[in-house]
């Protein structure tokens, strides 16, 4: 998997809302611009929907939530997991595509795999600092980085410890597993992370599979007095993203920002509430949503996503195994989603994955049907959706917010 963090993943006692909190905008701080950029597709460069890259994104996203599941119980316990939630055995590719990574990774410190669909952008660790590329997930608890000893990193800068004065060996290791049967493991060190030279948090946990003992960096970043506010927000687009850390970035987005509270206290940037529609017809209502910047398809439980497709004219399955569904090309529908208040529609081109094969009329959906373990009511929302809105993410107010798109 290639370095990812995430700038906040933990449990908070926070209250549930389904109604928007419409306020005025504080005037600007001084937060910190983190461009961003995606690296790779699920299309082809001629539109070509990349079933490869599709199935090691869903057996990503299945594993990834799997261990967040088991972070969750080790910390507090099976009282403490989400409503309706279970952890499911590892998620493996289907033989087809595992027969064509076997023997070409192994167990090493990390492993970048190039199939990866991740926003990235820099930050840097150490004293003096060093620039590392990092997937900013919000689905994840996760930061690390490439370690001294890795043989298989590439040109990707390698953290060592003895090089930066205030690096410090903790106790204990880390060690992941994959669906592809390749695994990450390495040292846990603790060093000042730096976003963009502006964003300073000494002794911060990384090089692990954090929990929520670990605190993530944001939270480090406000106990601190790093951050000039609890907040961070993502424009996410095929030019000009960013993540945007204490505070929100008025440049990027037009009107109120329509907030709704977190609704789990589980350690999940999630909302509940929703509905869905398609050419505005609802087709599901009262279910959760995870807000999840590490994630590229929707991703709704396996019974809601067919229900979802009955109603698109003319879906058909595509891939049973894999949840996913084809329909025309020319008929993609709008889709919306609201929490209450507006309706925020997705771009129909970001609903479509990608044709079947070259010069085909018929083109993939990118909203899947997948079991994640966690519970049979909540729909995933990645940057599929998150590219038709600014996004913001507050501590603070322990809450979700949406507004439109300058």
């Amino acid at each position: 998997m290639f370095c990812k963090t995430t700038l906040i993943t933990v449990a908070l006692a926070l209250l549930s809302s389904a109604t928007p909190i419409l306020r005025d905008e504080p005037a600007p701080v001084a937060g910190i611009r983190v461009p961003l950029q995606k690296r790779g597709s699920l299309k082809t460069a001629d539109g070509v929907f990349s079933y490869e890259k599709a199935v090691r994104e869903i057996v990503k996203l299945q594993n990834k939530h799997r261990q967040n599941l088991l972070n969750i119980q080790a910390n507090l316990g099976v009282e403490g997991l989400p409503l309706g939630a279970e952890i499911k055995a590892l998620a493996t590719l289907p033989v087809s595509l595992l027969n064509s990574v076997l023997g070409s990774r192994g167990a090493v410190p990390l492993t970048d795999q190039d199939s990866d669909l991740e926003w990235t952008g820099p930050i840097a660790i150490g004293t003096p600092g060093r620039n590392y590329t990092i997937d900013f997930d919000t689905g994840s608890a996760d930061l690390w980085v490439p370690g001294s000893t890795c043989t298989t990193c590439g040109n990707h800068t390698l953290y060592d410890p003895a090089a930066s004065s205030t690096g410090a060996k903790q106790n204990g290791s880390f060690s992941i597993q994959y669906g592809d049967g390749s695994t990450a493991s390495g040292a846990v060190f603790t060093d000042t992370g730096i976003h963009r030279r502006g964003i300073a948090v000494p002794g911060q946990v990384f090089a692990a599979v954090a929990n929520e003992s670990s605190k993530p960096f944001f939270i480090n970043a406000i106990e601190q007095g790093a951050a000039p506010e609890g907040v961070f927000a993502f424009k996410l687009d095929q030019a000009g993203s960013e993540l945007f850390v204490g505070g929100t970035n008025p440049d990027l987005y037009t009107g109120d920002i329509e907030f709704h509270n977190l609704s789990s206290q589980a350690g999940f940037w999630q909302i509940g509430g929703a509905s869905v529609s398609v050419g505005g017809t609802e087709t599901a209502s009262e279910f959760e949503t995870i807000i999840d910047s590490g994630s590229t398809i929707i991703t709704a439980p396996t019974a809601a996503a067919k229900a979802f497709w009955a109603k698109v004219p003319e879906a058909t399955v595509y891939d049973e195994d894999q949840g996913l569904w084809a329909l025309p090309c020319d008929k993609i529908p709008d889709v919306a989603f609201s929490w209450g208040g507006n309706t925020w529609t997705v771009k129909a081109e970001d609903i479509n994955a990608g044709q079947i094969e070259a010069g085909s009329d018929t083109c993939v959906g990118a909203i899947a049907g997948a079991d994640l373990g966690l519970g049979n009511n909540t729909w995933l929302l990645g940057d599929t959706f998150m590219k038709s809105v600014y996004t913001v993410f507050s501590v603070d107010r322990k809450a979700i917010g949406f507004a439109s798109l300058a």
